[in-house]
């Protein structure tokens, strides 16, 4: 073994305190276990205590830790090639290009690739305002979140007062561009209490009128999650999607799906396939290199594409390697990946839901795919941030790595790797009833 990683594998916890102090970090739920080294679902931390993780880390591995084929990709690919500047063509970019375009819907058959889920959000701003004008103003859902840089910070519920008080990106409004807003069909709570299908036609009139009367010039584009994720897994109605679509084309203005999180776990390769509807733009990033960094944008035919004069240029947007495992992954998802991810997921939703029978304050399960959120609210349907935040926290001493997610924080995520099988589903159910009822009673 290399003897700078002999170094850093036999640290010590004095040590690792040591190298603590010296880290910033901008984000991120910390608090839990300090990793080590993981496999399949399961990971490890420096102590040795085992864990059955429920986040994929932040939703990108869907293959899990340590997938021997993507290990055989990078140790071969490696070798041969690993950086390459965006300037210079090679095999693989060519290669993942074709074969994102054949998984896309019709009509889809140009890649951008790019660095991350935030520059992929700013690429398709770019690509609408070349598409688009007169334009200034684009239209984002309510407590949506598309990333954190200074372009997309501004369309995410982390620059409202979403959760009563301001934070994050509220903290640099003047950096940052305004999103008009429009409000979101939630079909477990609605501000007016009416019924899903009445609020779906409430949210698509105040969309129109926003449209007309709300935004200067044409919107430059809507930007949509499928499954408003970070909301706390909200799966927006098809016909609402299908609808907003044919908004977009009345007004002229683009419709832009922020696929980041839900590229492959739903069980399909994209969310615009499963709710039959066809965007204009796919934004993609997390889990889309397999575990390694990389993101892109999927453009319709119809549009203008970037010009080769620095409209969009980085260095690091042409990682062969990122890019070769990718490939892999699209090869694993058409070879039994995806369906397993559905059958494991409704497995896992459906496990989760009896609980529902005997714990009344869990008061929504959603689950499409291996996409999955626990919402815990009481009898009026008040979010249980408290219980919910206890929750999450004695799951790491049980062995069990959930997200956090819904602007109040009261949903957990359950959202493993997509090769999951049955055993492990029932170990997740085990682990998550036994947090539950130690907080809950």
């Amino acid at each position: 073994m290399d003897k700078m990683l002999e170094r850093i594998y036999s640290m010590t916890n004095r040590e690792l305190e040591e190298c603590a102090a010296h880290l910033s970090l901008g984000g991120g739920t910390r608090g839990g276990p300090v990793l080590d080294h993981g496999k399949g679902v399961r990971v490890w931390d420096v102590n040795g205590k085992d864990y059955i993780d429920c986040t994929s880390q932040s939703w990108a591995l869907l293959l899990g830790y340590c997938n021997e084929d993507i290990n055989q990709v990078i140790r071969e690919h490696s070798s041969n090639m690993t950086h390459i500047h965006q300037g210079f063509d090679n095999k693989v970019r060519f290669y993942l290009a074709r074969e994102l375009a054949k998984h896309a819907p019709e009509g889809m058959n140009r890649v951008s690739f790019t660095v991350g889920g935030g520059p992929a959000i700013e690429a398709a701003m770019k690509i609408a305002f070349k598409n688009v004008q007169p334009s200034r103003e684009f239209v984002t859902l309510f407590d949506s979140y598309h990333g954190s840089t200074l372009g997309s910070m501004g369309a995410s519920w982390i620059s409202t007062k979403s959760v009563g008080k301001f934070f994050g990106g509220s903290r640099f409004l003047p950096l940052t561009r305004a999103f008009v807003r429009i409000p979101n069909p939630v079909t477990y709570r609605n501000p007016l209490g009416v019924d899903t299908e009445e609020y779906i036609d409430i949210c698509l009139k105040m969309t129109r009128e926003i449209f007309q009367r709300g935004v200067a010039g044409k919107p430059a584009g809507v930007i949509v999650e499928p499954i408003q994720a970070s909301a706390g897994q909200l799966i927006l109605p098809k016909r609402y999607l299908q609808e907003l679509r044919a908004l977009c084309d009345e007004f002229e203005t683009l419709l832009i799906f922020d696929e980041i999180q839900t590229y492959g776990r739903i069980g399909e390769t994209f969310a615009a396939n499963y709710f039959g509807v066809t965007p204009d733009i796919i934004c993609l990033g997390k889990s889309v290199g397999a575990g390694l960094p990389l993101a892109a944008i999927i453009i319709h035919d119809k549009l203008e594409g970037f010009s080769p004069d620095s409209e969009e240029l980085h260095t690091f947007a042409n990682p062969t390697l990122s890019m070769a495992c990718a490939a892999k992954q699209l090869e694993l998802f058409d070879n039994g990946v995806l369906e397993n991810g559905r059958n494991m997921g409704k497995y896992l939703g459906d496990g989760l839901k009896k609980l529902q029978e005997k714990y009344p304050q869990i008061g929504d399960v959603r689950q499409l795919g291996m996409h999955i959120g626990v919402e815990f609210a009481d009898e009026k349907l008040n979010p249980m941030t408290e219980e919910a935040t206890k929750i999450r926290t004695v799951g790491f001493k049980n062995g069990l790595i959930l997200g956090t997610g819904g602007v109040r924080k009261n949903v957990l995520k359950v959202k493993p790797p997509m090769i999951i099988n049955q055993a492990e589903c029932d170990e997740i159910l085990e682990k998550f009833e036994a947090s539950v009822k130690e907080v809950l009673g």
